[in-house]
């Protein structure tokens, strides 16, 4: 494979007005492509990853519970919100320097469904956009063990995608929709991780990190949540090109914050259980897929949930 053959797997994959139509933030994956990848590559030179991630978000929750939607009053003082269909490709490069240093650049692109009952309308609300996210660029340190590695990841989240999209059809047809589901959050974002990887036995790798992302500063009256991300994992070791691995995912999420933030429904915490496999496809090449599933929610507000999530990509090394 070669970088045009990656960005032709990357580009196509499927993925205002005066007042805000408001809608609970898009759902993101908590999953660690470091994990799928057995670890942070320590040889000099380039490696890029193409991965696609699939979530569709039916499911009402309040607090800890699904909400059944038949049970609603129409007009409501409240959104009722429908369905978030998010598929989403990302696309990594990442240049390693040396045994210590790399630096890694990762560009999302979005195609993303909605549709909502707004507040007070009997009629649903539709959006549908495509296109790049914000862009994310990190420096990372890294310690090699003879079992085991530590990482410190840091850098930022830059404000490359639009914010300024529109419902397309239904009574909110023209009104701005809700900054929390815009393809960028117009804000700058200070990113913070760190990994620990370790081989206890011969058979068994384990894996562990934790994520910051933490707004700078509000932006056009809207202050993204602050997203804390915590992630453990085990991993069988064998003979074989295919290597089983298991995630627990834990998520916290603040409010929003802001006139154009929704910040009665939005923020809360998540944990996923993530069984997957990666495959060696060469020896410089691999696969992953894994199934995200969810083990405990709770949300502030109504805000859509997704019963499963779908991640698979490939990373080479050049």
């Amino acid at each position: 494979m070669n970088i045009k053959i990656l960005a032709l797997l990357f580009i196509p994959a499927a993925l205002a007005g005066p007042s805000t139509a408001l809608a609970c933030s898009v759902c993101g994956c908590s999953l660690s492509s470091d994990w799928a990848a057995q670890g942070y590559n320590t040889t000099t030179g380039l490696e890029a990853g193409v991965r696609f991630e699939y979530s569709d978000q039916t499911n009402l929750r309040s607090g800890t519970s699904s909400v059944d939607r038949s049970t609603l009053e129409l007009p409501n003082e409240n959104e009722i919100q429908q369905r978030t269909l998010n598929r989403s490709s990302w696309l990594d490069l990442n240049y390693v320097f040396n045994s210590s240093w790399a630096l890694t650049a990762a560009l999302p692109y979005y195609d993303r469904f909605h549709t909502t009952l707004a507040e007070g309308d009997t009629a649903i609300s539709t959006s549908h956009a495509s296109g790049h996210g914000d862009l994310r660029l990190l420096a990372r340190y890294q310690k090699p063990g003879m079992n085991h590695s530590c990482s410190f990841q840091f850098g930022f989240k830059l404000p490359t995608g639009r914010f300024d999209q529109n419902f397309s059809e239904g009574p909110q047809t023209g009104e701005l929709l809700d900054r929390g589901l815009q393809l960028g959050t117009g804000t700058t974002d200070l990113l913070v991780r760190a990994s620990w990887f370790a081989r206890p036995a011969t058979s068994i790798g384990v894996f562990t990190q934790a994520q910051l992302d933490q707004p700078l500063a509000a932006r056009d009256n809207f202050l993204p949540s602050t997203n804390v991300t915590l992630t453990g994992g085990i991993r069988w070791l064998n003979s074989s090109r295919f290597t089983p691995q298991l995630q627990l995912n834990l998520k916290t999420e603040s409010r929003e914050h802001g006139s154009e933030g929704d910040t009665a429904n939005s923020g809360g915490t998540h944990a996923y259980l993530s069984p997957g496999v990666t495959a060696e496809i060469t020896s410089r090449s691999s696969a992953f897929v894994f199934v995200q599933l969810p083990v405990y929610q709770r949300v502030n507000g109504l805000q859509l949930e997704p019963r499963w999530t779908l991640s698979t990509g490939v990373r080479v090394k050049f």
